[in-house]
């Protein structure tokens, strides 16, 4: 069994916590794919290619954003945390901070 992505024996894991691990670990193969799509769609000079480029952004934005719900229902704290900051306006550290107090 693989175990990059462990910081603690696997062995020594509940499942419950490999589970979380491996789907923060496709959270962040998201997020650089999605770094990856954007930074290719910015010198692609074929509309065609640029158009399934984007098309594939998509996917990825949807396959974060599922990821991130997953990790936020098992984690209550960050879920609180979280809604602090996310879809709000105004100065992201002041929300970010502001939440975590309240948190707790």
């Amino acid at each position: 069994m693989a175990s990059d992505q462990y910081h603690e024996p696997p062995e020594e894991l509940s499942a419950e916590t490999r589970t979380f691990a491996r789907m923060c670990a496709s959270l962040s193969e998201e997020a650089e794919a999605i770094g990856w799509y954007v930074q290719r769609m910015s010198v692609e000079a074929d509309a065609d290619a640029k158009a399934i480029m984007e098309d594939s952004l998509g996917e990825e934005f949807k396959h974060f954003s599922m990821e991130l719900e997953f990790l936020l229902r098992k984690t209550p704290k960050w879920r609180e945390i979280a809604q602090g900051i996310l879809f709000t306006s105004g100065d992201i550290v002041q929300h970010g901070e502001d939440a975590e107090e309240a948190a707790g």
